[in-house]
């Protein structure tokens, strides 16, 4: 998970001269637990994605091509090293995660749009964490096919526990090309650090399907998390008007959109054959009406005990924050929490500090921490 780390990493010393204002706290209850709110910033610019650093600094990327870190009560300038980034649609910066031996290495990951031939297409990048912002920067994945489109970038990852990436994919809004085994759009890919193909993904002779493929059928996928017990990757597909999947990724499936789908088109009309066909998988969860969600995060701390094991998901439509009860594979329930409160959650993180930690997608974003109510 994102936030597993230990140890403490050596200063950066990268200047925090943007001030933040710190907004109220409130109190909120809940089934199992009441909690506060803390608003830590109001100055990010439609933010996406976060991670933790191993000294509890935070890492923030806003969609308008800007990585900032979070420590003490302030951001910091804008980082330096990044890419050539399309803001286009819903393109742009994406999601942040940080190499499980960072304490070590120093290395951070990035996904953005990227710019080129035919279009955009999501693409990652890898670069060392120094005093001003990145250096030694490689891109170790391109979508192989750019499109005009400015939507379903995806794009959400996480390491896996054997060090392997996960990397989400949208199908670009080109609905065919998510049953397309030899299209990134639309899957979910694993990768080595490096970009290089482990040697046990289940297309890895490319005969049958990119050999970094790990399974596709998937529409706009924004939020993996791994399974606190099991390591396995969870996902949380964002669908069309209805339809947005919990999902277990298995190696080699096929997750069915476009053919099926809980769901509807926007215009009303039928997707697919319906909500199932033979050799296509079927969701762990789904919502109809959909409440366009974004990230997601497995709570594994302490200071919540009867939260544990449970998946929270951040929505954009009902601007909530979902969180679910697991038996095994099965939701068993959903509780919504600060319907409206904050406007559209983008991501959620649990926290070394075992709090939860919040991303609202607005141009004066909010980055928020839940806590237990004092």
């Amino acid at each position: 998970m994102k936030h597993a780390f230990l140890g403490l990493f050596s200063a950066i010393l990268i200047t925090f001269s943007t001030q933040t204002t710190q907004a109220d706290t409130r109190q909120f209850s809940s089934e199992a637990h009441d909690f506060r709110v803390e608003v830590l910033t109001n100055a990010l610019a439609n933010p996406w994605g976060m991670a933790f650093l191993p000294d509890g600094r935070i890492l923030i990327t806003e969609k308008n091509s800007r990585l900032r870190l979070f420590a003490n009560g302030q951001l910091s300038d804008p980082l330096s090293g990044l890419p050539d980034i399309a803001v286009v649609g819903q393109g742009g910066l994406l999601d942040v995660a940080v190499d499980p031996d960072f304490s070590d290495n120093r290395m951070v990951y990035l996904s953005y749009s990227e710019p080129g031939d035919g279009g955009y297409g999501t693409a990652v990048l890898r670069g060392r964490l120094g005093e001003r912002g990145l250096s030694d920067t490689e891109v170790i994945f391109r979508q192989n096919r750019k499109t005009s489109s400015g939507r379903h970038f995806g794009s959400r990852f996480t390491f896996a526990r054997d060090k392997t990436l996960f990397i989400t994919l949208g199908d670009r809004a080109d609905r065919p090309s998510a049953q397309d085994p030899f299209d990134h759009s639309g899957s979910v890919l694993r990768i080595n650090r490096d970009g290089s193909i482990p040697s046990d993904n289940p297309f890895v002779d490319g005969n049958d399907a990119l050999p970094e493929i790990w399974s596709i059928g998937h529409r706009n996928v924004q939020g993996a998390d791994l399974h606190p017990d099991t390591g396995e990757l969870w996902t949380i597909e964002h669908g069309a008007r209805g339809g947005d999947e919990v999902n277990l990724p298995k190696a080699g499936k096929n997750y069915g959109w476009p053919v099926i789908s809980y769901g509807r088109h926007y215009s009303g009309a039928k997707i697919g054959v319906g909500v199932a066909q033979e050799g296509m998988e079927q969701p762990l969860h789904y919502w109809d009406p959909s409440i366009a969600p974004a990230g997601s995060s497995f709570y594994d701390g302490d200071l919540f005990p009867e939260w544990r094991g449970n998946l929270f998901v951040s929505a954009l439509k009902f601007q909530l924050l979902s969180r679910l009860e697991l038996n095994g594979e099965k939701v068993v329930r959903e509780e919504r929490l600060l319907e409206g409160e904050y406007g559209r959650i983008r991501d959620v993180e649990t926290g070394p500090d075992g709090a939860l930690y919040l991303l609202t997608n607005d141009g004066d974003g909010l980055l928020l921490r839940l806590s237990p109510a004092k």
